[in-house]
C-alpha cells in the first residue's frame, strides 16, 4: 500500500496520502488527521522526540507495523529517514471552509508545478494568516509526498481547494473578493477594506492571460534594477505579509 501511495493514481484511488518524518507525523496527530496505519523502525527511538511521538501514536491507537531500518529505507522517500511513516486520510476542504477578510487574504496558485514550491506556499499562507489556498489546473498535487513535507503541517490546518478558472471567478464574485495578479513591474500592493485573492503563476510562463481579462488588477514588489525576479514562495511571503499586517 505504501508503494502504491507513492503514485498519484494510487493516492487518488484510495483517497489516502503518506506523511513521513517526525515533524509531519506530529503535526498530523496534533491536527487530529485520520491516521490509518503507521510504519516505524528502530531509528525512531534514537531521539527523545521520536520516542515521545511513538508513545503518542500508541496511545492514539492506529495500527503500527514495526520494520527494520533497512526495510523502512526501501519505503521512505527522504534521503535521511527518521523511522516513522503514516498513512493518512487528508482533509477534504470545501470552498465554504474559506473565510476571506481584509486581513485574511486568499492565495491562488496558477499552474505552480514544483511540489516544493507549492508546499512552501501553503506553509507561508498558513503562517501569515491567509484564509486558504486555491489551486488552478496544472498546480502540483497537494498530497504529493514532497509537497506534504514542504507544508510542514500547514496543509492539515489551512483550507486548500482545487478548482478551475470559472470556479474561481464565481467564488470571488459571490464573496466580494478582489482578485489581484502578482507580476514583475506592476505597482506596489495597496491594501483595502475588501478581501483580496492574490494570484501567483507558473515559475516559467507566469499567470494565464485569461485571468487578466477579468481580474481587478496587478500588483508587484519593487526590486533593484539588476534583479530579475524573486522565487514564487518569497514573493508570496512578502505580499501576504503586507496584506495581513495591521
Amino acid at each position: 500500500m505504501v508503494r502504491n501511495l507513492r503514485l498519484r493514481r494510487g493516492r487518488e484511488r484510495r483517497g489516502l496520502a503518506l506523511a513521513e518524518g517526525v515533524r509531519l507525523v506530529e503535526e498530523a496527530l496534533g491536527a487530529r488527521i485520520a491516521i490509518k496505519h503507521v510504519i516505524a523502525s528502530p531509528a525512531l527511538e534514537t531521539t527523545a522526540r521520536g520516542r515521545a511521538l511513538k508513545a503518542a501514536l500508541q496511545e492514539a491507537g492506529p495500527p503500527m507495523e514495526q520494520v527494520s531500518d533497512l526495510v523502512f529505507e526501501s519505503l521512505a522517500a527522504t534521503e535521511h529517514p527518521q523511522g516513522v511513516l503514516a498513512v493518512i486520510e487528508p482533509p477534504r476542504w470545501k470552498l465554504d471552509d474559506l473565510k476571506p477578510g481584509p486581513r485574511a487574504p486568499t492565495l491562488v496558485l496558477d499552474a505552480v508545478q514544483d511540489p516544493g514550491n507549492v508546499g512552501t506556499l501553503v506553509r507561508t499562507a498558513f503562517a501569515l494568516g491567509a484564509a486558504g489556498v486555491l489551486a488552478l489546473p496544472g498546480t502540483a498535487e497537494l498530497t504529493n509526498p514532497k509537497t506534504l513535507r514542504a507544508t510542514m503541517g500547514g496543509c492539515f490546518r489551512l483550507p486548500y481547494v482545487t478548482l478551475d478558472e470559472d470556479g474561481l471567478r464565481g467564488w470571488a464574485n459571490a464573496h466580494g473578493v478582489r482578485v489581484l495578479l502578482a507580476g514583475a513591474g506592476a505597482d506596489p500592493l495597496q491594501r483595502s477594506a475588501e478581501p483580496i485573492a492574490l494570484v501567483l503563476g507558473n515559475e516559467g510562463s507566469g499567470i494565464r492571460p485569461s485571468l487578466a481579462t477579468w481580474a481587478a488588477g496587478r500588483v508587484g514588489i519593487p526590486l533593484r534594477r539588476e534583479a530579475e525576479s524573486l522565487n514564487v514562495g518569497v514573493a508570496a511571503g512578502i505580499l501576504l505579509f503586507e496584506l495581513a499586517r495591521e
